[in-house]
């Protein structure tokens, strides 16, 4: 049984492998494909395509076995076998964990602080179970773990962050006013400065960082490049600046397109190159252990580890394999996308839908921000103000609605700075053997280039702050959560063995499928067909028939959420009025979403169309969100009721409700099949049942008025009854409004179409 567990423990860290692959590209995809996709300078496919070759090429090209994983942080020779395969193993089950979760959250985070932190954690934790057996002190803990390398490569990290959002602002500052966002109209000469400047920073992080251990540059270009630095820059410079000045002048080719594209080649290389071992260093490093140790005949608990410290090259089939499944991730991830999206949202030019709300911490740094601009301003001349300004006015090109999501997120003067400033930095870095995380520099460059190119406005800023600090947060919680589940899975291993394992690892796949379903069914709901729409007709007798389809929608919503809310009362069932509750919300914050798309609804239309159309669809959309109002009060009148274990409504009370709900149900069902149907002219029979069904609400409070002078009792059940009640009045003047609205507006339309018609 003692080899067996062992065996078992290297065939699982095998899957996990495989697993952390997955999960790693889908995070870590955002470092090479940001800027590409954010910018469109080429197609989707291309942009694939490209990174798909670079994963390759760095894969083949990778340096091997990560030291980190090996010696980095703890001293293997103070351990043995058995605990550093326990160590080993929880690793790995910590990082495929955690960074499922943040893929899952669509929130990037850095792979090279999961794995630091990890290790840290679980050597930590099993240097703790050896110093207390030994009856030592915490001080010993020094012995065990190489604290100079782990608080350098902390330092390192932390330092990267600020450093790349300040360089890649002041880049990107001082390339807008050399180029301004009217690049397409400058000199030659002016592209091809840049292309070749660009070209040579990506070049130089190629050699230095991506292909620094390939053999085919283990020789005099590598001796060059490492012994004078600075001539192969300036060398390079040259030659790229007269290459792309032919390529524009005489080829008539993009400059920007091809740095973009090569810059996205080069990144996505070196990710495979080095990040690779992220992922298969920790289990590749456990193989070879177990090697080791089988070869030994010495037990488990003996035979010490002191070989770890030797350099060891991985094997090139493994690093191929690798390869090829980081390529496949890539391709068929929607988790990859969704993360790479949240990192193109907080960085783009224009403001739209934003996925972060704004917190205390994100309102005050926008507010000493300003502050802090509006002091220099009085400092800086008004002339000199007034040529910034202009080098950073966005020439306004008009674009159809319908046609802005195919708009890039910013341009490509800003894409290719993003990626030759993140190319230097990685390699001073790795030139100078500074621990860095290229999540961090490539995040971090691209929010300090959207800063610098005042992409975060009036309009945005405390949206786009609230979500760079939420990500940076997250990678603090990486860095926590990493180092205490790592080190509790670590000490799990050590008391369970066996049994902790298998329960470790059944527990890892539950949470792995509940969260790939969970991922699944949340973009089902975002595609549902009945969530809200926005207008995009530029005429008013166009959106009366978009709207219609908005309205039919949102009446079939409203008749669900009355019923439940109606039956969950009678039920006193807490779980339908919460799941109801929450239905409300959604269909609020669409409302909430077409009522901050009036600025772009309004410039689009046509001029003959302005003031009715504007007029009508700010008039519908007050009625929706009275209508939505409306049914959150009723909704949040049952959960609060129930939630607070009040009495149960009456049978009387209870049978009201069904009755008036039967009505109102009859009332939404005609007006649903109304505007499906587009059978306009049947809403004035609609309208002939409001007094009746008001009267009927009416009727009903004055029943509870006479109960309450008699029999009832409860003072909780009365309130709830009339409001409840009261609100369904509301409830049916504004959708009895809603249809005048529509009709009324229908009429006067097709009025004019019927006298033409006549002459």
């Amino acid at each position: 049984m003692g080899e067996n567990i062992y065996i078992f423990m290297v065939i699982a860290l095998g899957i996990l492998a495989i697993t952390d692959l997955v999960v790693g590209v889908s995070n870590d995809a955002v470092n090479f494909l940001n800027s590409a996709i954010g910018s469109k300078a080429i197609s989707f496919r291309t942009i694939m395509i490209v990174a798909s070759i670079g994963i390759a090429f760095g894969a083949m090209s990778s340096s091997g076995m990560m030291e980190v994983a090996r010696k980095g942080i703890f001293n293997p020779g103070e351990f043995v076998f058995e605990e550093i395969m326990f160590i080993f193993m929880a690793v790995m089950i910590t990082d495929i964990l955690l960074l499922d979760f943040f893929n899952t959250l669509g929130m990037p985070t850095s792979t090279t602080v999961s794995i630091v932190f990890e290790l840290l954690g679980a050597s930590v934790a099993i240097s703790l179970v050896k110093i207390i057996k030994s009856d030592g002190g915490f001080s010993d803990l020094a012995t065990y773990i190489n604290t100079d390398k782990a608080a350098e490569i902390i330092f390192g990290i932390l330092l990267s962050v600020f450093v790349a959002f300040t360089i890649g602002a002041i880049v990107q500052f001082i390339s807008r006013l050399l180029i301004s966002f009217d690049y397409k109209s400058k000199s030659k000469w002016v592209e091809s400065i840049f292309g070749g400047l660009a070209t040579t920073a990506i070049i130089y992080f190629i050699l230095v960082k991506g292909l620094k251990s390939a053999a085919i540059f283990n020789g005099p270009i590598s001796d060059f490049v490492s012994s004078q630095p600075q001539i192969f820059v300036l060398l390079n410079i040259v030659l790229w600046t007269l290459i792309s000045w032919t390529a524009a002048s005489f080829l008539k080719w993009n400059i920007y397109k091809l740095v973009i594209a090569f810059g996205t080649f080069a990144l996505a290389m070196a990710f495979a190159g080095n990040d690779l071992v992220n992922f298969i260093g920790v289990p590749i490093a456990a193989l070879q252990s177990f090697q080791d140790w089988q070869v030994s005949s010495i037990a488990p608990e003996n035979f010490n580890m002191n070989g770890l410290s030797a350099a060891v090259q991985t094997p090139t089939l493994l690093l191929l394999l690798s390869g090829g499944i980081m390529v496949v991730t890539l391709w068929f991830s929607s988790k990859a996308k969704n993360v790479v999206k949240t990192s193109v949202d907080l960085s783009r030019q224009d403001e739209g839908d934003e996925r972060f709300q704004p917190n205390y911490l994100s309102r005050q740094v926008v507010k000493f921000s300003i502050a802090t601009f509006e002091n220099l301003s009085k400092i800086i001349p008004p002339s000199i103000q007034q040529k910034v300004d202009k080098r950073f006015t966005v020439p306004y090109t008009y674009v159809p609605i319908t046609k802005a999501q195919d708009l890039p997120a910013f341009d490509m003067v800003r894409a290719s700075v993003n990626l030759m400033v993140a190319s230097i930095l990685i390699s001073i870095a790795t030139s100078m053997k500074l621990p860095l995380s290229t999540t961090y520099v490539t995040f971090m460059v691209a929010m300090g280039t959207s800063l610098a190119d005042r992409a975060w406005g009036a309009e945005s800023a405390v949206y786009r702050v609230a979500g760079v600090l939420n990500v940076i947060g997250g990678w603090f919680f990486t860095a926590l959560s990493a180092f205490v589940a790592a080190a509790l899975i670590a000490y799990t291993l050590h008391l369970g063995r066996f049994v902790g394992l298998v329960v470790l690892l059944l527990i890892t796949a539950i949470i792995l499928l509940r969260n790939y379903m969970s991922h699944n069914k949340k973009t089902k709901v975002t595609k549902a067909e009945d969530s809200l729409r926005r207008a995009e007709s530029s005429s008013i007798q166009g959106v009366i028939e978009e709207s219609a389809d908005n309205i039919a929608n949102m009446i079939k919503r409203s008749n669900r959420i009355y019923t439940y809310s109606v039956n969950g009362l009678a039920r006193h069932d807490i779980e339908v009025l919460k799941k109801n509750k929450k239905g409300v919300n959604k269909m609020s914050g669409e409302i909430d979403d077409l009522k901050n798309n009036i600025f772009y609804f309004i410039k689009n239309l046509d001029e003959s169309s302005v003031g009715g159309a504007s007029n009508f669809y700010i008039s519908l959309l007050g009625h929706l969100q009275d209508l939505s109002q409306s049914l959150e009060y009723i909704s949040t009148l049952g959960y609060k009721h129930v939630r607070n274990n009040h009495k149960k409504l009456k049978y009387t009370q209870i049978k009201e409700l069904k009755e008036l709900d039967v009505e109102l149900e009859q009332l939404f069902n005609g007006t649903q099949e109304i505007f499906q149907t587009r059978t306009f002219e049947k809403i004035q029979s609609i309208l002939t049942k409001r007094d009746e069904l008001l009267a009927m609400v009416s009727e009903k409070i004055e029943k509870q008025v006479a109960r309450t002078r008699t029999e009832e009792s409860s003072p909780k059940n009365t309130t709830l009854y009339f409001s409840f009640l009261t609100e369904s009045k509301d409830l049916i003047k504004t959708t009895m409004s809603l249809l005048e609205l529509y009709y009324s507006e229908h009429d006067s339309t097709i009025e004019p179409a019927r006298i033409e018609k006549q002459d």
